[in-house]
């Protein structure tokens, strides 16, 4: 195995010598903590043991005891842990994470999907030796169901060897794991337990392909449609060890980090086990999965001896785009196979209602809103439950049978947020994506990422009927509209888009090789004749066609179109390509992140909340949920209920939300 660590054992080492520098640190009033965190991260942990034992046999004291007496907080945290075999360090998370108040499933997952059997060996060992009892019972003592099982069947440790293959077992396999999910009603999921639990990783990736091809999904894709809960977690923490073990904890890392707080045992935990197996591998996939590197997000995200730790630990700052290393080019190259052979099943959140009567909904709506003061829940609950076809009808019938506009009405009964997000869902599509463009350039300063995301999401069928209907509310072709408002490239881009003149069709393997190539060999080119190219390919070929380029990219340039993208463009028009390439490798995941943005931090940006909320509803809510829970480690609903608590995006506009979100995952 290729030593990929950023810990390495230190040359000319002395234990005395080091146990004597560990103890004069800690000496009188005070400590140098500076001393102590160059000492502990500046040696591999078989040395870091063997002063353990030195500062014994010197001074008589435990140095881990003197260690928690001198430091604190997550410093002492961190640099305890460190101070640690690696699987005492492993036992005693495993330990906290069931004898705490509530049991923290995450850590259990992360730990038993990512360990090699003889890290779970050593793992068991220690446990027993450590807390006296026996891990797989305390396990089966605090976990239940499916989820019990597959943590039993990893506790054993007997995966097969990872080069063992049964070529003959591999369409078998993935064909049993068809039939016992997507191919019938209800899963099977003892099938799943019994080959993700055992069989090896060279094998299972070769499982994985053909079920792309059986299924014309990703096993993944099929995990989140089938099971549910922690089963489904640790299913998918599973897989995504067997893809890339560098790749899973660099997502987990990126969690730890993002959003409000950080979790620290999770961010001391990856940075203390993997510094000496894979760092570098993960500081790669963290580069390539996220819009910095590893280093950097430390850095802003922690403060202090603590910071330093995990920056030493860490290693380095990596280029923001440098060309990959081989394991991440061919994990880059197998990302994009996998996006371009996935046929994805949109899901909508609201469907049309069953024994619909638009006449009954219109005397309710009219009931809603007469005399003193509004009945919000009725008016919620019938537009929020109707289809937008069947709430076309309603207006219809509103007018003809009390002659009076439904719009209007609603427009004065309700306020704010409630009144945008409603008036919103009783708009047809493309009236309401005209809106949406027009509020985008009109005003104080033009929201770009509004137009962006607009533009690179809507079929060309979409993009024709907002342009009618842009045309018809404001009078004025939105071409004009854009081009009045915008400028350069970045006017160009969206008019390009704005033509809704996409190909369509399935990928041209031949014609994706040379537009890969003519791509690549922009990147030589001056930024004008790159930009000229990236915008001739990426606004005119179909989205399948172009999974199918960025990922010969990869092969033909040794670098990843995002990265690209990232480093050599600029402003708006960067945010435009990258955009595209999002949309084009998975939409309800560019959308999910869309809708975080919107979110997360101070403040909400109610209008993008709004926009995406109520335009995917009847399209694909159901799936950006599912990515949503999958990047951000929180359900869309929850990040709902906790981030628009506040002031007047409270009540009724939350209630309304939370509905159009369709449930928890």
């Amino acid at each position: 195995m290729v030593f990929r660590g950023t810990i390495t054992d230190a040359p000319d080492f002395d234990p005395s010598v080091d146990a004597e520098t560990l103890y004069n640190a800690m000496k009188g009033i005070g400590s140098d903590k500076e001393a102590i965190l160059d000492l502990v991260t500046g040696r591999s942990n078989a040395q870091r043991q063997e002063i353990v034992k030195a500062y014994k046999s010197s001074y008589g004291k435990d140095l881990i005891d003197d260690l928690k007496y001198e430091l604190t907080g997550k410093f002492e945290r961190l640099i305890v842990s460190l101070m640690r075999p690696q699987a005492y360090h492993d036992a005693k998370e495993i330990h906290d994470a069931l004898k705490g108040a509530g049991t923290d499933e995450k850590c259990l997952i992360e730990v038993l999907a990512s360990r090699n059997n003889q890290q779970i060996h050593a793992l068991v060992a220690a446990y027993k030796d450590a807390y006296g009892s026996d891990l797989e019972e305390d396990i089966i003592g605090d976990t239940s169901g499916h989820f019990k099982k597959m943590l039993i069947v990893l506790l054993q440790g007997t995966r097969d060897d990872p080069g063992l293959v049964y070529p003959e077992l591999v369409e078998e396999d993935a064909q049993a794991l068809y039939d016992a999910g997507e191919a019938q009603w209800g899963t099977e999921e003892s099938i799943f337990i019994m080959l993700l639990g055992n069989r090896s990783v060279t094998h299972l990736r070769m499982v994985f392909d053909k079920y792309q091809e059986i299924a014309e999904k990703a096993i993944e894709d099929s995990i989140k449609s089938e099971l549910s809960g922690d089963f489904e977690r640790l299913m998918l923490a599973i897989v995504q060890c067997i893809r890339s073990v560098p790749m899973y904890f660099a997502k987990r890392l990126y969690k730890s980090m993002k959003g409000l707080g950080t979790q620290d045992n999770t961010l001391i935990r990856i940075m203390i086990c993997r510094s000496e197996i894979d760092m570098l591998d993960i500081r790669e996939c963290f580069r390539m999965g996220y819009e910095k590197s590893l280093y950097n997000m430390i850095k802003e995200d922690t403060s202090g001896d603590y910071k330093r730790t995990l920056l030493a630990l860490c290693g380095g700052d990596d280029d923001l785009a440098g060309e990959f290393f081989p394991e991440a080019a061919q994990l880059a190259y197998k990302m994009w196979e996998i996006s371009s052979m996935t046929k994805v099943q949109l899901r909508p959140t609201i469907r049309p209602a069953s024994e619909f009567d638009p006449a009954d909904d219109a005397q309710n709506l009219r009931k809603a809103m007469k005399g003193f003061g509004t009945d919000e829940d009725t008016i919620i609950n019938i537009v929020v439950n109707r289809s937008n076809e069947q709430r076309q009808e309603i207006k219809q019938v509103f007018k003809s049978l009390l002659g009076r506009d439904l719009m209007k009405d609603l427009k004065s009964e309700l306020s704010k947020n409630l009144e945008r997000l409603i008036i919103g869902l009783m708009l047809t599509p493309a009236e309401f994506d005209a809106k949406m463009m027009r509020k985008a350039i009109e005003g104080a300063g033009t929201d770009e990422h509004a137009l962006i995301e607009i533009l690179v999401t809507r079929t060309n069928e979409q993009i024709h009927a907002m342009n009618a209907a842009y045309k018809h509310a404001y009078k004025k072709s939105l071409e004009e509209a854009i081009q009045s408002d915008t400028s350069g490239r970045f006017c160009q881009i969206l008019t390009a888009l704005v033509q809704g003149a996409r190909e369509d069709g399935p990928a041209d393997l031949d014609r994706a090789l040379v537009d890969a190539q003519e791509l690549a060999n922009a990147c030589n080119e001056d930024s004008d004749e790159m930009e000229i190219k990236f915008m001739s390919i990426l606004c005119t070929r179909s989205f399948p066609h172009l999974r199918k380029v960025f990922q010969e990219f990869v092969r033909c340039s040794n670098k990843d179109i995002e990265q690209i993208i990232k480093k050599e463009m600029s402003g708006d028009l960067k945010q435009a390509m990258y955009g595209i390439v999002c949309s084009v490798k998975n939409q309800p995941n560019y959308l999910a992140n869309r809708l975080y943005k919107a979110m997360k931090g101070i403040g909400t940006d109610d209008r993008a909340l709004i926009r995406i909320m109520v335009s995917r509803s009847e399209i694909d809510l159901f799936n950006i949920r599912k990515e949503f829970k999958e990047t951000h480690d929180c359900s869309l609903h929850e990040f709902i209920q906790v981030e628009t608590m506040v002031g007047d995006t409270s009540g009724d506009y939350r209630k309304t939300l939370l509905m159009l979100c369709g449930g928890e995952d």
